[in-house]
């Protein structure tokens, strides 16, 4: 890869542009085949004869496989270069993402969507790589801002497409949707990428034990956070055993990293200031990204009822506005201290998680809409910028560790998110349960007042041959139940909102930097 290191003075031409836009492509579709497939998977795993519980591997397996590629990526791509591991990589996620399509059982599935994030995860930091190493610093804020949108708008349009191929093809075009834009990415890999010498050598000297470690620990780690709620987390022996696994390799992956004088990852570069803290808040923007596509479709689901094609173009509001937003971002970024352009971007993100702490039954996608504007506002202002704090100082040699690094914080990031917020969803439901139902005494004079109130209702309307008082009581639980799911999904946004507020008050510790500056990251 550092023989791809771009003349900070060059122009850049047309063939390398086609080149930079064919990864970011890449890396578009690597993030939004996460999302598309939740959205679809009761679909998924109906026609598969699975329970959800069971189908819920589609998702982690693609998941796991993943966190594991990415640290992996900077070295393979040296070892076989750059270009051939980026065309045979996307060759294998095309013919995976087909055969998904053609499953004919969950076992196949699982097996198909595990081999698919393992040639997808590498199209996500390899896409950073090449606009980091191709383009001259003066151009990378343009290039950064493209990645910008593709990270940004892949997790928002997700559900939209996913829903709207699945309601009017059937869920297998969610995998075969892949095919163009996978050929596109081949085609402008082949004419856009320079040819580079494959390294054999570092294939034998490679960091084994290293590799090892990490893909244990790694992949037991993403299980833990994405099947511990569902398993009722230390409550389950799997999750023990996994949680057990990876506090015992990760460690030791650790220790060997920082005692090699050829570590597969350079954690070292930690310590430098600003790469340490853009690091921190990579995880946190994973964390607010990743958890607001998640917790705010599940709201919209099981409160308002909404189905997927309903609950995309909901989210759509946070995605769509940032095309025309993150253009400008460059601009912005030669006249404004990086440091208050991330600041301010974490701020409006927070601000659109507190503008969602107050909903109540009657919020749907009308009300929803000011706090997703916020958020479109605030998301372009931070990775763009953020990547150039990324950059600024990391030598060629080093891009391969500070891109795994980097990339792995912000998935990590999502994935704790999406565990912390769905365990508070579980867990605050069940206290405002409580607390309500507390209130809700027969001894009550409001809830007497309720009571004989539905009794005549019901009485006068009701053609149920359940006895009235039975049905009242039924409605005062279901109406408990409600107002405190929707109580639980408003302490959700306010913790977001808290994270990311964290992050922007992070944002002022940054160095700072020029757009551009300093060797490449990614």
């Amino acid at each position: 890869m550092p023989a791809l290191t771009a003349d900070p003075k060059a122009q850049v031409s047309l063939r390398t542009w086609i080149g930079v836009l064919a990864t970011l492509l890449g890396g578009f579709m690597a993030i939004l085949d996460i999302q598309i497939v939740n959205a679809s998977l009761d679909d998924i795993t109906g026609a598969l004869g699975a329970s959800l519980d069971e189908g819920s591997w589609v998702s982690t397996a693609y998941l796991m496989a993943e966190i594991v590629v990415i640290p992996l990526t900077g070295w393979l791509s040296q070892v076989v270069s750059l270009r051939r591991y980026l065309l045979v990589n996307t060759a294998l996620f095309l013919v995976f993402s087909i055969a998904c399509g053609l499953a004919h059982s969950l076992g196949e599935m699982i097996a198909f969507r595990a081999v698919q994030g393992f040639t997808g995860g590498v199209l996500i930091p390899t896409s950073f790589t090449v606009v980091s190493t191709l383009l001259p610093p003066a151009k990378r804020p343009i290039g950064f801002a493209l990645f910008a949108i593709s990270a940004t708008l892949a997790p928002s349009l997700g559900p939209t497409v996913g829903g709207w191929l699945t309601d009017n093809y059937g869920w297998e075009y969610i995998f075969f949707l892949n095919v163009v834009p996978g050929l596109l990415l081949m085609a402008g890999v082949l004419y856009g990428l320079p040819v580079s010498p494959p390294r054999p050598d570092l294939f034998k000297n490679g960091d084994w034990a290293g590799i090892l470690t990490m893909a244990v620990g790694l992949s037991s780690l993403e299980f833990v956070l994405e099947e511990g709620n569902r398993k009722d987390w230390f409550g389950s022996a799997q999750i023990q055993h996994a949680a057990l696994t990876s506090a015992i390799f990760l460690p030791i992956f650790l220790i060997i990293q920082l005692q090699r004088s050829r570590p597969l990852l350079n954690l070292r570069l930690l310590g430098r200031r600003n790469f340490g803290l853009a690091v921190l808040e990579a995880f946190g923007i994973g964390f607010g990204l990743y958890g607001s596509t998640f917790i705010l479709p599940l709201y919209l689901a099981e409160v308002q009822g909404y189905d997927a094609m309903q609950i995309g173009l909901t989210i759509m509001w946070a995605g769509v506005p940032q095309l025309f937003i993150t253009p400008f971002i460059p601009r912005l970024m030669s006249h404004f201290d990086l440091r208050l352009l991330v600041a301010a971007g974490f701020a409006l993100f927070s601000i659109s998680a507190f503008m969602n702490t107050t909903m109540t039954e009657y919020t749907g996608v009308v009300e929803l809409i000011p706090a997703q504007l916020v958020r479109a506002m605030g998301q372009p202002l931070i990775l763009t910028p953020l990547s150039s704090f990324a950059t600024a100082g990391i030598e060629p040699q080093q891009i391969g560790s500070a891109s795994s690094l980097y990339n792995m914080a912000r998935n990590l990031g999502g994935a704790v998110g999406i565990s912390v917020l769905d365990t508070l969803e579980s867990v605050r439901e069940r206290f405002h349960s409580a607390r309500l139902m507390d209130a809700v005494s027969l001894f009550n004079p409001n809830t007497q007042e309720r009571i004989h109130q539905l009794n005549n209702f019901l009485t006068s309307h009701s053609t149920l041959a359940s006895p009235i008082q039975s049905q009242v009581y039924a409605l005062i639980d279901n109406t408990v139940r409600r107002q405190s799911t929707i109580m639980a999904y408003n302490d959700c946004f306010f913790v977001m909102g808290c994270v990311l507020f964290g992050c922007a008050f992070l944002s002022l510790f940054l160095t700072k930097v020029k757009p551009g500056a300093g060797g490449p990251v990614h």
